[in-house]
C-alpha cells in the first residue's frame, strides 16, 4: 500500500537534494499543509538558506492533510524519515492560526510541547518567521530559541556557534550571548503585576536586556524567488519573486508598515534577473512584496516583459497606483478578479488608520480595471476599527453600492457584467503597530455589524459578501497580544482537537483581559524586550492621531530621517 504519509508531488521541480553524511540534519517545518506551505516564499527561502551550506543537510516537513486522506504520521517528504531523527526541528511560523499546529506536529513526533522537558536525547527545537519576532513569547514555553530577523542574516552566526555534540544548556547559553537576535526564552523571566497585566521582563543570565531584530540593509545583494514549482501548492507552476520588504505608506493597522522599517525595494535590473529565471522554469511569474506597486521602475519592469508570453501577477496593488502599464500587464496576464483594499467605508476611518486613499481613488480603479477587461473584483473592508461609528458601518454598504455603479457602467460598454465580491474582516490589534493599545471589539457586537452589513449588501445585484469568525478573530487577537500564560489555552486547544468553544471554556486564563482591553499609554508588552528600531514613542504618537481622526504622511525613505528611529539606530556587529 502506498505511504500517504509524506507525499512528494510526481511534477515538483526544483528540489534540493543531498546526501545526510556527517551534516547537520534539519527538519524544516511549515505547521500547515503542503499546498500552503510551499506557497510560502520565506518558507523556500529558508529552505535553500539551510541547504546551500555544506554542513547542513535540511528536508521539509508539513502537516499532514486528512482532507486527502494522509495519514496522520509526520516525516520529512524528501526521505521520509521521521523528526526524532534530526538535529534541529526548525519551524517557520508566518500566522498566529498555526500555532496550535505546532502542538499536533510536536505530539506527532513524540516530543515534549515544554522545552524544560526535553533533554539531549531531543531534536533542538527552533522557530522563525515573521509572528515570531513580532511577539514569541505564547510559544517561548515550547520552543529552545527563537530567530528574531530575517534568516539571510541569522543563520550564519547561527551556525557558527550550534554544536549538536555540546551539552544543551551550554550550548543554548553560547548561542544567546554571541548570536544577535537569537532569544533563548528559558534565560529570561517575565514578572506579573496584581492586575494580571506584565509588570517587569528581564535575563536570568549575562544577557542583553533588549534583543535586536536582524535585517538585511541591502536587497540588492540577496535574492529571493521560487526554489521549487509544484502544480499542488496554492499558486501552482508560478514563479515568486520577492520585489522588496516593507511599505512606506504607514496603514497603522498593519504590521509589515512598521517591523520592516525603513522599507527596502530591490533594483529593477535584479528582479529582471529574478524573472528570466523563472521564464527558463514556466510562463507564470508572481511579484510578491506589500506595496509591489510602490517598488520604484514597477512600470518600465512590466513594459520590458510586456513582448513575452508570460503571466504576470501581483500580491498587491494599491487603488491610487494604478498606472497604463500595470493595467496593461494585468489584463495580457488575463487576469480574472483584481483585488481592491479601501479597508474603511468612509473618508474619516481612512484617515483614522492612515490608508491614504480617497474615494475617488477606488471608483476610478474600479472602473479602469473593468474596463481593461478584469470581469471580476474583491473588495477588502475591517469592521470593529478604532473610532468606529455607525455611520462608518452606513459608509461600506454605500461604498460597495457606489462602487457598483462604476462597475456596471464599465461591464455594459464590454457587454458582459461580472461579480464583486466584498471580504468582511475584523480588525486585530498587531504588535508593533500604532494600533497595539487598542482591543478588539466585542464579538456580539461585530456580529451585529457583519449581519447589519450582509442585509444590505444583499440588496446590491451581482454583490456576494463573505465574513470571517469573529471567534476565529478573537482567538487571533489572543495569540497576537498574549504572553507566556497563553500556552496553557493552546494545550488545551490540543486536547480538544481545536474545539474552540471547549478550549475557552476549560483554559483556566482570563482570555478576555488579552483581548479586549484598550492598553495603558506606558503599557509594557510581551514583545517589547525585541529592539525594532521604530520607537515605542512614535507608535503611540500615532495611535494618538488616530483617535483624533488625523492622518501621517507615508515614510520619506530618506537617509538620516529620525521621524520613526528605524534608520537611526546602526546595525550591531554579528
Amino acid at each position: 500500500m502506498k505511504n500517504k504519509s509524506f507525499p512528494k508531488p510526481p511534477s515538483e521541480t526544483g528540489t534540493i537534494r543531498k546526501h545526510w553524511g556527517g551534516r547537520i540534519r534539519v527538519a524544516l517545518v511549515y505547521p500547515n499543509t503542503y499546498a500552503v506551505g510551499m506557497s510560502n516564499l520565506g518558507f523556500q527561502t529558508v529552505y535553500k538558506l539551510f541547504n546551500d551550506r555544506e554542513d547542513v543537510v535540511c528536508e521539509r516537513v508539513f502537516l499532514p492533510d486528512r482532507r486527502c486522506g494522509e495519514s496522520p504520521a509526520v516525516r520529512s517528504l524528501e526521505s521520509g524519515h521521521p523528526l526524532s531523527d534530526f538535529h534541529i526541528i526548525a519551524f517557520s511560523i508566518s500566522f498566529e492560526s498555526d500555532y496550535p499546529h505546532i502542538l499536533t506536529i510536536l505530539d506527532a513526533a513524540g516530543i515534549p510541547f515544554d522545552s524544560h522537558m526535553r533533554n539531549e536525547d531531543f531534536p533542538l527545537i527552533l522557530a522563525g518567521g515573521v509572528t515570531c519576532f513580532l511577539n514569541p513569547e505564547p510559544l517561548a514555553l515550547f520552543m529552545d530559541i527563537f530567530l528574531l530577523g530575517e534568516a539571510e542574516e541569522l543563520l550564519p552566526s547561527f551556525f557558527r556557534f550550534y554544536d549538536p555534540e555540546k551539552e544543551r544548556e551550554k550550548m543554548l547559553y553560547d548561542l544567546a550571548r554571541n548570536v544577535p537576535g537569537l532569544y533563548v526564552p528559558a534565560f529570561y523571566c517575565p514578572e506579573y503585576r496584581p492586575d494580571g497585566r506584565l509588570g517587569a521582563f528581564f535575563p536570568i543570565r549575562d544577557l542583553p536586556e533588549k534583543i535586536e531584530r536582524r535585517f538585511v540593509k541591502n536587497l540588492a545583494k540577496c535574492r529571493t524567488c521560487s526554489i521549487v514549482l509544484s502544480p499542488d501548492s496554492t499558486f501552482p507552476q508560478t514563479f515568486l519573486v520577492e520585489t522588496g520588504r516593507g511599505c512606506p505608506r504607514g496603514c497603522r493597522f498593519c504590521s509589515a508598515g512598521y517591523i520592516y522599517r525603513p522599507p527596502r525595494f530591490r533594483p529593477p535590473e535584479l528582479l529582471k534577473e529574478c524573472m528570466e529565471e523563472g521564464i527558463s522554469r514556466t510562463n507564470q511569474i508572481g511579484l510578491m512584496g506589500t506595496a509591489v506597486s510602490d517598488l520604484p521602475g514597477i512600470g518600465d519592469l512590466c513594459k520590458h516583459f510586456s513582448s513575452e508570453d508570460i503571466r504576470i501577477s501581483f500580491s498587491s496593488l494599491r487603488a491610487d497606483a494604478l498606472t497604463p502599464e500595470l493595467l496593461h500587464t494585468l489584463k495580457k496576464s488575463r487576469v480574472k478578479t483584481a483585488t481592491i483594499a479601501p479597508d474603511a467605508g468612509s473618508e474619516r476611518m481612512r484617515r483614522v488608520i492612515n490608508k491614504g486613499m480617497q474615494e475617488a481613488d477606488i471608483l476610478n480603479a474600479a472602473e479602469m480595471l473593468v474596463a481593461e477587461g478584469i470581469p471580476h473584483l474583491k473588495l477588502y473592508f475591517m469592521i470593529g476599527l478604532p473610532t468606529e461609528r455607525e455611520e462608518d458601518i452606513e459608509a461600506i454598504r454605500e461604498l460597495c453600492s457606489r462602487i457598483k455603479g462604476k462597475f456596471l457602467r464599465s461591464s455594459r460598454a464590454k457587454g458582459h457584467m461580472g461579480e464583486i465580491t466584498v471580504s468582511l474582516n475584523c480588525f486585530v490589534p498587531k504588535a508593533l503597530t500604532p494600533f497595539q493599545w487598542a482591543g478588539m471589539e466585542d464579538m456580539r457586537k461585530l456580529k451585529e455589524k457583519q449581519k447589519s452589513i450582509q442585509n444590505a449588501v444583499r440588496k446590491i445585484p451581482n454583490v456576494r459578501l463573505h465574513f470571517d469568525n469573529p471567534r476565529q478573530a478573537y482567538v487571533q487577537a489572543l495569540l497576537a497580544r498574549g504572553d507566556r500564560r497563553v500556552s496553557g489555552f493552546l494545550k488545551k486547544m490540543h486536547q480538544y482537537q481545536g474545539n474552540l468553544p471547549q478550549s475557552l471554556k476549560e483554559t483556566s486564563l482570563d482570555t478576555d483581559s488579552f483581548v479586549y482591553p484598550e492598553r495603558d499609554a506606558d503599557e509594557l508588552f510581551p514583545w517589547d524586550f525585541i529592539g525594532h528600531r521604530v520607537k515605542k514613542s512614535f507608535l503611540r504618537r500615532e495611535y494618538e492621531k488616530a483617535l483624533e481622526n488625523r492622518p501621517s504622511p507615508p515614510c520619506p525613505m530618506t537617509s538620516g530621517c529620525e521621524l520613526c528611529g528605524g534608520c537611526a539606530a546602526e546595525e550591531p556587529a554579528p
